[in-house]
């Protein structure tokens, strides 16, 4: 066992012959009665060793991504991965996926990071979901953004605790994946998360990819007036005429609400308490926090979805008789132009096809929009995950050739528990990656050069092929940014 004194009181982890690890450490007072839609509150303190060997709850979700749900509103926790030995070390904060409704810190067992980087690794849990990002013209402001509120009062623990547990507090890189590599996205342009970082990582997440209708169910942040429309849509499906009773509605009730396929999803909201600006506008005007950025995404990002749109819809893969419809439904007044360019005949199934087309649209053209607006200002390193045999989920066979899929670089970073094992070949990548990640926390530089609009270098990321790849010409950005449309309004 090893003891760990923080800011509110000791801590009582597990040591190892190479790490120590210490779960379930709160960072603020759980967010219940009154608390409910605020903004953090500082979590009271303790005096004798507190359990810090098992995770705590996760923030409450239904589990439709994870298979495991929590009905838990006390989940503002987390979790400290650290070398055996070492100090002044530098700490990376990983802000988890999920489309801000499913996840939690502590699903990312982040030992392999921290010792083979030599970093310090924070998970964080954060509310999800309706809880944590409900805009109602009833509600204070800061309701709307209450998971990046949480998120940055995290950022604010490991500012007081990181030097305890071996890590240097003026050397922390906040990183994330999916709707967490958004929220990394976001606290590049909120006020008051200047400072309380250093270096940011965007893993499958470009800043500068606007919102739409369809892309306001998983990540980008919502207008203001949207999102309260939304948060009307739910109190309305709650049955509430009288709402000063929404904080005492179960949070069982909330989540069924909230999961109705009618109702809208929930993520951050841009005009809320913490996030005025919308980051896509404030990221190409140059008007974010100075610092260094690694990014990038992964080469076949919509496979997956296009693959949860089949099993829906079609009950099985596109036929090949209805890609145009789909083409039609996601990208409206271009889809004659998009049918021209990405010819189903010219992929392995229609699905592909599709996926190809969205990937390109809603991932590679704003990969290369963000790299060229944060490269005027800041160090921007660009990479693509590009293993096109990237282990798939263990519980399930794959339906077919999955390649770089969305979320499939996270077991080469992390031991994520539900994928096949890496072969000796993406073994050897996985610890070139935390290489580069744990480089970047280091010295702001992955070891590659630099993106610019002029010279627009992106590092692939595949075994036996890390290198320069033409990503602009692989991923068509010139046809899509002749077009009218620069995200689809479907799929």
């Amino acid at each position: 066992m090893d003891i760990v004194t923080t800011c509110r009181g000791p801590v009582r982890g597990l040591i190892a012959d190479d790490h120590r690890l210490y779960q379930g450490i709160p960072y603020a007072a759980p967010p219940v009665g009154e608390l409910r839609w605020r903004a953090p509150r500082p979590a009271a303190a303790w005096t004798e060793p507190l359990d810090a060997t098992r995770p705590a709850p996760m923030c409450a979700q239904t589990g439709d991504h994870l298979g495991a749900g929590s009905v838990s509103e006390d989940c503002l926790y987390l979790n400290v991965t650290a070398p055996r030995e070492g100090s002044g070390l530098p700490v990376m904060v990983w802000l988890h996926g999920g489309s801000f409704k499913d996840g939690a810190g502590g699903l990312y067992d982040a030992r392999r990071l921290a010792v083979r980087g030599g970093v310090v690794v924070v998970t964080v849990n954060y509310r999800l979901g309706a809880l944590g990002f409900l805009a109602h013209p009833a509600l204070d402001a800061e309701s709307a953004d209450c998971g990046l509120l949480d998120q940055r009062e995290a950022l604010r623990w490991v500012r007081r605790n990181a030097a305890a547990f071996g890590g240097d507090p003026d050397n922390v890189t906040l990183f994330g994946e999916s709707s967490g590599g958004v929220a990394v996205g976001a606290h590049l342009v909120m006020p008051g998360s200047a400072g309380l970082f250093h270096r940011a990582i965007l893993q499958s997440a470009p800043v500068t990819a606007p919102w739409t209708p369809s892309l306001a169910m998983g990540n980008n942040p919502r207008p203001r007036e949207q999102a309260e429309r939304d948060g009307e849509a739910l109190v309305a499906r709650l049955g509430l005429d009288d709402l000063g009773r929404l904080r005492e509605v179960p949070v069982e009730e909330l989540l069924r609400a909230a999961a109705d396929p009618a109702q809208a999803g929930f993520g951050p909201v841009v005009g809320g308490g913490a996030l005025p600006v919308d980051p896509a506008s404030a990221l190409a005007a140059g008007e974010f926090h100075p610092v260094p950025v690694l990014y990038g995404i992964n080469r076949h990002e919509q496979r997956m979805h296009v693959w949860g749109l089949e099993m829906a819809v079609h009950g099985g893969p596109i036929p090949g008789e209805r890609y145009a419809d789909e083409v039609r439904a996601a990208f409206g007044a271009d889809a004659d132009a998009v049918l021209a360019a990405y010819p189903p005949a010219g992929y392995a199934s229609a699905g592909q096809a599709l996926a190809t087309a969205l990937t390109d649209a809603q991932y590679a053209r704003h990969a290369v929009d963000t790299g060229a607006a944060l490269s005027r200002r800041v160090a921007a390193y660009a990479y693509e995950f590009a293993d096109a045999s990237a282990p798939w989920f263990a519980a399930f066979p794959k339906p077919y050739d999955m390649g770089a899929y969305h979320a499939a670089e996270l077991p080469y970073l992390f031991d994520v528990g539900y994928n096949e094992p890496l072969d000796a070949e993406q073994q050897r990548l996985a610890d070139r990656m935390i290489g580069y990640w744990a480089g970047f926390a280091r010295t702001g530089d992955p070891g590659w050069p630099g993106f610019t609009a002029a010279e627009p270098y992106v590092q692939a990321l595949a075994p036996g092929a890390i290198g320069p790849v033409d990503f602009a010409g692989e991923h068509r950005y010139a046809f899509w940014a002749s077009l009218k449309v620069s995200v689809p309004d479907g799929a």
